[in-house]
């Protein structure tokens, strides 16, 4: 199985990383994959790299619904 989530770009770094956060968690990633993102845009990232720039009220649809079921499910 796959888990892709969209994470927020925070910052940018050279050589085509980013730190993004996903629930408070900051990470670096790649963004060998994707073009034309910047600080503020939503990614989908699986594995350390952001594989597509996603629009950001589908990305709040989908955190929402990732704590919906981490809350069902304690």
């Amino acid at each position: 199985m796959c888990l892709a989530l969209p994470a927020l770009i925070k910052e940018m770094l050279p050589d085509d990383l980013a730190v993004v956060e996903l629930g408070g968690v900051n990470k670096e990633i790649s963004l060998a994959l994707v073009e034309g993102v910047s600080v503020g845009d939503y990614v989908i990232v699986h594995v350390g790299y952001a594989l597509s720039k996603v629009d950001p009220e589908e990305a709040a649809k989908t955190l929402a619904l990732f704590a919906e079921m981490s809350a069902a499910a304690q």
